[in-house]
Protein backbone atom coordinates (compact mmCIF):
# COMPACT_ATOMS: atom_id res chain seq x y z
CA UNK A 1 0.00 0.00 0.00
CA UNK A 2 1.41 3.38 -1.00
CA UNK A 3 2.03 5.97 1.68
CA UNK A 4 1.19 9.63 1.34
CA UNK A 5 4.36 11.75 1.18
CA UNK A 6 4.29 15.44 1.96
CA UNK A 7 7.38 17.44 1.00
CA UNK A 8 8.50 20.98 1.78
CA UNK A 9 10.03 23.26 -0.83
CA UNK A 10 13.54 22.50 0.41
CA UNK A 11 12.88 18.76 0.27
CA UNK A 12 11.66 19.06 -3.31
CA UNK A 13 14.67 21.15 -4.33
CA UNK A 14 17.14 18.65 -2.84
CA UNK A 15 15.35 15.62 -4.32
CA UNK A 16 15.34 17.21 -7.79
CA UNK A 17 19.07 17.93 -7.43
CA UNK A 18 19.80 14.34 -6.35
CA UNK A 19 17.61 12.95 -9.11
CA UNK A 20 14.85 10.40 -8.80
CA UNK A 21 16.41 7.71 -11.01
CA UNK A 22 18.24 5.98 -8.15
CA UNK A 23 21.71 6.71 -9.53
CA UNK A 24 24.10 7.89 -6.78
CA UNK A 25 25.39 11.45 -6.87
CA UNK A 26 28.55 12.75 -5.21
CA UNK A 27 28.11 15.39 -2.53
CA UNK A 28 30.26 17.87 -4.45
CA UNK A 29 28.04 17.44 -7.53
CA UNK A 30 24.95 17.92 -5.37
CA UNK A 31 26.35 21.19 -4.01
CA UNK A 32 27.15 22.33 -7.57
CA UNK A 33 23.61 21.54 -8.74
CA UNK A 34 22.05 23.38 -5.81
CA UNK A 35 24.27 26.44 -6.15
CA UNK A 36 23.00 29.07 -3.71
CA UNK A 37 19.42 27.76 -3.50
CA UNK A 38 19.81 26.70 0.15
CA UNK A 39 21.91 28.00 3.02
CA UNK A 40 24.38 25.41 4.38
CA UNK A 41 22.48 24.90 7.66
CA UNK A 42 19.18 24.56 5.79
CA UNK A 43 20.73 22.04 3.36
CA UNK A 44 22.13 19.91 6.17
CA UNK A 45 18.79 20.01 8.01
CA UNK A 46 16.91 19.04 4.86
CA UNK A 47 19.28 16.16 4.10
CA UNK A 48 19.04 14.93 7.71
CA UNK A 49 15.24 15.00 7.48
CA UNK A 50 15.21 13.07 4.21
CA UNK A 51 17.62 10.53 5.71
CA UNK A 52 15.51 10.23 8.86
CA UNK A 53 12.42 9.33 6.84
CA UNK A 54 14.50 6.95 4.65
CA UNK A 55 13.62 8.91 1.50
CA UNK A 56 17.31 9.07 0.57
CA UNK A 57 20.34 6.88 1.31
CA UNK A 58 23.81 8.24 2.09
CA UNK A 59 27.27 6.78 2.55
CA UNK A 60 27.66 8.90 5.70
CA UNK A 61 25.14 8.32 8.48
CA UNK A 62 25.36 11.69 10.22
CA UNK A 63 25.89 14.97 8.36
CA UNK A 64 27.29 17.67 10.62
CA UNK A 65 28.99 20.02 8.17
CA UNK A 66 29.28 20.90 4.51
CA UNK A 67 32.53 18.89 4.45
CA UNK A 68 30.50 15.79 5.40
CA UNK A 69 28.09 16.54 2.55
CA UNK A 70 31.00 16.89 0.10
CA UNK A 71 32.42 13.48 1.14
CA UNK A 72 29.11 11.61 0.97
CA UNK A 73 27.27 9.97 -1.92
CA UNK A 74 23.46 10.27 -2.07
CA UNK A 75 20.68 8.46 -3.87
CA UNK A 76 16.93 8.14 -3.58
CA UNK A 77 15.78 5.09 -1.65
CA UNK A 78 14.42 2.70 -4.31
CA UNK A 79 11.68 1.48 -1.96
CA UNK A 80 9.87 4.82 -2.04
CA UNK A 81 11.11 6.24 -5.37
CA UNK A 82 7.74 6.01 -7.10
CA UNK A 83 5.89 7.81 -4.28
CA UNK A 84 8.62 10.47 -4.13
CA UNK A 85 8.41 11.01 -7.88
CA UNK A 86 4.66 11.59 -7.57
CA UNK A 87 5.11 13.91 -4.57
CA UNK A 88 7.79 15.98 -6.35
CA UNK A 89 5.60 16.32 -9.44
CA UNK A 90 2.72 17.37 -7.20
CA UNK A 91 0.20 14.76 -8.13
CA UNK A 92 -1.63 12.49 -5.79
CA UNK A 93 -1.92 8.85 -6.58
CA UNK A 94 -5.41 7.70 -7.29
CA UNK A 95 -6.59 4.94 -4.99
CA UNK A 96 -6.80 1.58 -6.66
CA UNK A 97 -10.35 0.60 -7.37
CA UNK A 98 -11.47 -2.87 -6.56
CA UNK A 99 -13.86 -4.81 -8.68
CA UNK A 100 -17.21 -5.44 -7.10
CA UNK A 101 -19.29 -8.40 -7.85
CA UNK A 102 -22.82 -7.62 -8.88
CA UNK A 103 -25.35 -10.18 -8.15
Amino acid sequence: MAREISLSGGDTTVLKAIGLSGIPIKGTSLLDRLGNDLEPAELIGTLEGLLMFDYIVSTIDRLRSIEDVEKADFKVNPVCAKELRDAVKGRAREPEQRRRRRG
